[in-house]
């Protein structure tokens, strides 16, 4: 192109190049652990075949469990490096979608553990040191291979391992998945690519158990430590093999044969130990994992906290919430003023103990560090008390809705529901106090000593009726009198006067009217929850609650509503229950309107 146009790029071309590599490399220092994962699972990354063609200098394949079966998903063989003679065992995945079900994505049915079994007893009876290669999802979790006793041949080969005399070598070239990994990795060394992963759930199916949605899958990722660089900080892993630029498929060759200097380096750290030496060092290899910081043997302290969701167990019941609402409702209507000590006293404690379970929850539902988050920007922002920017307030509607979403599931978080209930309900009884005080202090400063009179000759007139005693026909038309004149000074300060009815004579019949609608209202309790037995209808009650929690004015929660009102009503429609309650309300309505003319409902003075 210079030649023909006469104009040289290749100054600008180099400088491209160095950019584009630089930008690699920077991009490939710094990969979060879900990458690494998805560069673990490329397509075109090098197969456990691929490597073992490239450095061994021979190589036979072997097949069979000399059961009749031969499972393609491991490839086992003998291969030789630098004249010392391998046993090699590992996963096989393909490279394209026949290949893949051919070796049926890397997954060994019990088969292929048991040929990979049957090789390692070959090795070790012939004093061969034995190579494993690690690169799959895990074991194949279908119906035929429970049956055939997959758990069975995976812990058959996790006892076999600890017992042989022969040095063993794991490379995780891929990823490793859980106990379909290990089946062939209890070794006396563990080495990793520097972008494989090993884990004890796909940081997908972790996601689905924990958030519900395998959309939280990088942060799955994050939390198990999957990585080589986590697993060699935590000594799972005894060294990290480098990757080129790009990853292992971006050089095969180059990465086999760091694989192989690895291999070689390790093995001769290993062929200087003897057989008890050997047996010994595999076996402390992972009685030490786990106890980083902590001696094996010791006491681990009892105040050590772990971020675990608090068992329900020993949460307050709902008797003793509804005791503890009665005393503290009791406290506050019979304080004389709104804010006296003891109810103060009362209130501060409940608020401390629901800052408690909210910190708890909080915690257990594993938003702790976004609140915190949130409050450092708070705190670093210039004006605190002004209104949030649109970024924060943001933040905090998706920090709200999500811990919305988790209380509301049933069952969750039982205590923090409670507490929460009764705040409201004390709260609203406080508000209704603080209502009424104001009101009878808006009284005493309009009222006049006259009318204050008047009020005292109605409650005079009042208590002598509920005695019992008889009134003559003077005290009535006092009383009336007092009455119209006590309305017009309520209305002149814009005090609305609900209404007025004649107080009736407590007797027999009253009680015996409450105790026939209490047994009413018991029996028609227990004939609903029948209905709700004999229907079905509970698990629609429940949905019913968890979308009232979410939101009560939905559209779903008005139709569940309806279907669960529709359901109980045409069960109750013929029964003899509704006609008993009709006949109680008619005679009662029947008593008080002979008596007083006056509707029970139609108000009080």
């Amino acid at each position: 192109m210079a030649d023909d146009t006469g104009l040289d790029f290749t100054d600008q071309i180099n400088a491209l190049e160095l950019k584009y590599q630089q930008a690699l490399k920077d991009l490939y220092k710094h990969l979060t652990p879900i990458q690494r994962l998805n560069i673990a699972r490329h397509p075109n990354r090098p197969t456990v075949l691929d490597h073992i063609l490239n450095i061994t200098d021979k190589w036979v394949e072997l097949h069979g469990d000399r059961a009749g079966y031969d499972d393609p998903a491991i490839v086992t063989g003998i291969g030789s490096i630098e004249g010392r003679s391998y046993m090699f065992i590992g996963h096989q995945k393909g490279r394209n979608t026949k290949e893949n079900i051919m070796r049926n994505f890397g997954m060994p049915t019990p088969h292929g553990y048991r040929k990979a079994l049957r090789m390692m007893k070959y090795a070790d009876h012939h004093g061969f040191p034995i190579v494993t290669f690690v690169d799959t999802p895990g074991a194949f979790a279908d119906l035929k291979s429970e049956e055939l006793g997959q758990g069975e041949a995976i812990a058959y080969n996790l006892r076999t391992m600890f017992g042989l005399k022969v040095p063993i070598i794991t490379i995780v070239t891929g990823e490793g998945g859980s106990g379909g990994a290990l089946a062939i990795a209890c070794a006396n060394k563990l080495l990793m690519l520097e972008n494989a992963a090993f884990y004890v759930a796909s940081p997908e199916a972790c996601a689905a158990i924990l958030w519900k949605s395998s959309q939280a899958a990088p942060k799955a990722a994050e939390k198990l430590r999957i990585t080589a660089q986590e697993h060699y900080k935590l000594k799972i892993a005894d060294g990290i093999i480098p990757e080129p630029l790009g990853g292992a498929h971006a050089d095969p060759l180059w990465s086999s044969l760091r694989i192989k200097d690895a291999i070689i380096t390790q093995m001769e750290e290993l062929a200087r130990m003897s057989t008890e030496e050997l047996l010994e060092h595999r076996r402390l290899k992972f009685r030490s994992m786990g106890l980083t910081g902590v001696k094996e043997g010791a006491e681990v302290a009892p105040e050590r906290k772990r971020n675990m969701k608090l068992s329900e167990l020993n949460a307050p019941k709902f008797a003793d919430i509804e005791s503890e609402i009665e005393d503290l409702k009791k406290t506050i209507l019979e304080a004389k003023v709104p804010w006296d000590p003891l109810t103060s006293q009362k209130l501060e404690k409940l608020e401390d103990d629901l800052e408690q379970e909210m910190t708890k929850a909080f915690i257990s539902m594993g938003l702790i560090e976004q609140i915190e988050s949130l409050n450092l920007e708070l705190a670093k922002s210039a004006n605190p008390d002004q209104a949030l920017n649109e970024g924060l307030k943001e933040k905090a509607d998706k920090l709200l809705h999500e811990f919305k979403k988790k209380l509301s599931r049933p069952g969750a978080y039982l205590g923090l529901k409670q507490k929460l209930q009764k705040l409201e309900i004390v709260s609203k009884l406080i508000e209704m106090k603080e209502k009424n005080e104001k009101v009878k202090s808006e009284l005493n400063r309009k009222l006049s000593s006259d009318v204050k009179a008047k009020m005292e000759f109605l409650n005079t007139a009042r208590e002598k009726l509920s005695e019992g005693n008889e009134i003559d026909e003077k005290l009535v038309q006092e009383v009336e009198v007092a009455k119209e004149k006590l309305e017009e000074v309520l209305k002149a300060a814009n005090l609305q006067l609900l209404g007025t009815k004649k107080r009736e004579k407590l007797t027999n019949v009253d009680n015996e009217f409450r105790e026939e609608m209490a047994k009413v209202n018991k029996e028609i309790k227990e004939e609903i929850e029948k209905v709700i037995e004999e229907k079905g209808l509970g698990r629609k009650i429940e949905e019913l609650k968890e979308e009232a929690i979410r939101d009560s004015t939905s559209e779903k929660v008005k139709k569940l509503e309806a279907e669960v009102k529709e359901v109980i009503s045409d069960a109750l429609k013929n029964s003899p229950l509704k006609e008993r309650l009709e006949s109680l309300r008619s005679k009662r309505s029947g008593e008080v309107l002979e008596e007083g003319n006056v509707p029970v409902n139609n108000g009080r003075w």
